[in-house]
């Protein structure tokens, strides 16, 4: 018999590990690697210099620092949602060999609170040495991917899924080289590692003797690792001093994740104790995450006042299918197609020294999602994203900046429509196949506070 439970949880393992590839960007790619950035909505992340957070943003940028300097910090997210509309059905059919002998059809009891996705400190520190005028070394440690939800234990979609955590962290090594006072080159490499952890309650169904069925329920959950490298390439160009255009690549990361299921009985249905597991395998999966391109502009109005504006693009169309291999079978254990599209999501903002001490600034995000309407899951119910950003850096003297800043992050409405089968044999020649489906409309919005220190060596 074919591994049911791992088909399901290692397909959304892989779309949800796909997605934290991408909590403010399209999809789940996290965007908090900068404070300072976050103010004016990251909009010359490629091209603005004003820490050490440009090791993350563009390599390049590090040799248009004028000494040493290290920035810590972090943003807290808040993320709200509403889930209205929900529809969701089951049915149960037991069969021996072929033939019927239970069937059950019913609504699934539960609750669609909304509150799944908890608050979440996202931290990063980077360093930045200037070695001359031309020559730079940094070092960063991130968080680039990251997503996680967390229903309430009776939630109505628990079949489809109920609890996911995908966790990435990067290490980067970064070089930079500056030609002259118009051009600058860059490159970093990235160690990243992810851990993943997925949760849902498989259904089954068990004959009542009389014809009909009853539908109990498996707690079934696995967990993953892997670690590989990728890089990044940067540039900048000052065709004049009051103009600064940067570019930016960071590359697809590969991964062939594996990790342990294992399926648990709610209740003594089955005819073993609560608790008990029933079922143990082992899987893997070859995911590639995509790389993403990124361009800014920053130009100097005036001596207080500098606008920004850039765009960034994903390339999601790697992501075309979901397939899972198992140890037990030479077929797949699960082949789905997903068929994402390439997103882009582009950015405008600005920055207003108000005196020596105090910058202030402001900027708007349009981020585009690359899910589609068919794939949307409970694990990653979101869409179209706009983001309103402020903030400030004080700088109380002169080797020390603060900055604060608040974001907005509100989503189009938007809906998710499921269906799964699960296929379990019971005992030999008796088969249990229960089709589940999940129907509501979700909307989702954020709030994020961040903050950040930097100290000039």
């Amino acid at each position: 018999m074919q591994n049911k439970f791992n088909r399901i949880t290692w397909a959304v393992a892989i779309a949800a590990a796909a997605f934290a590839s991408q909590a403010n960007a399209g999809g789940y790619q996290i965007n908090e690697q900068s404070v300072s950035g976050q103010g004016y909505g990251h909009a010359g992340r490629s091209s603005n210099v004003n820490d050490a957070t440009i090791v993350f943003g563009n390599p390049a940028g590090m040799s248009f620092l004028d000494r040493a300097q290290l920035t810590a910090g972090g943003t807290y997210l808040n993320v709200n949602s509403r889930i209205r509309n929900v529809e969701s059905e089951r049915t149960g059919v037991v069969t021996m060999g072929g033939v019927p002998i239970g069937a059950t059809s019913e609504s699934v009891d539960g609750t669609n609170d909304g509150d799944m996705v908890p608050g979440t400190l996202i931290p990063f520190a980077f360093y930045a040495q200037p070695v001359n005028e031309r020559l730079a070394f940094g070092f960063g440690v991130y968080a680039p991917f990251g997503s996680k939800t967390d229903y309430e234990g009776g939630f109505e979609g628990r079949n489809q899924g109920n609890y996911t955590e995908v966790r990435v962290i990067s290490a980067q090594p970064t070089v930079s080289y500056r030609f002259n006072d118009q051009w600058a080159v860059g490159a970093g490499i990235t160690y990243n590692r992810v851990n993943g952890e997925l949760q849902r309650q498989v259904p089954v169904a068990l004959p009542d003797g009389m014809g009909g069925a009853n539908i109990t329920e498996l707690d079934a959950r696995v967990e993953g690792d892997d670690d590989n490298w990728g890089y990044n390439l940067g540039v900048i160009f000052q065709p004049v001093p009051e103009t600064t255009l940067g570019l930016t690549y960071r590359s697809k990361v590969s991964y062939t994740l594996t990790g342990d299921f294992r399926a648990t009985a709610t209740d003594a249905s089955l005819g073993v104790p609560e608790g008990t597991v029933v079922r143990e395998d082992n899987a893997s999966l070859d995911l590639t995450t995509p790389e993403t391109v990124n361009f800014s502009v920053t130009q100097q109005m005036s001596d207080n006042l500098k606008l920004m504006a850039g765009a960034s693009w994903t390339r999601w169309s790697r992501f075309e299918r979901i397939l899972v291999e198992g140890e037990t079978s030479e077929d797949p254990i699960t082949l789905e197609q997903q068929n994402y599209s390439n997103a882009w999501a582009f950015a405008v903002g600005g920055e207003y020294q108000l005196n020596p001490q105090l910058a202030l600034r402001a900027g708007v995000t349009i981020d585009n999602t690359p899910t589609n309407d068919a794939t949307r899951s409970v694990r990653i119910p979101s869409d179209d994203r706009r983001i309103f950003s402020i903030g400030a850096g004080w700088t109380p003297m002169e080797n020390l900046t603060l900055d604060v800043a608040y974001s907005y992050l509100t989503e189009r409405g938007t809906h998710v429509d499921q269906t799964k089968t699960d296929t379990r044999e019971l005992q030999p020649g008796v088969v249990s196949q229960v089709t589940s489906s999940y129907s509501a409309d979700y909307k989702n919005e954020a709030h994020g506070f961040g903050a950040q220190l930097t100290y000039r060596f």
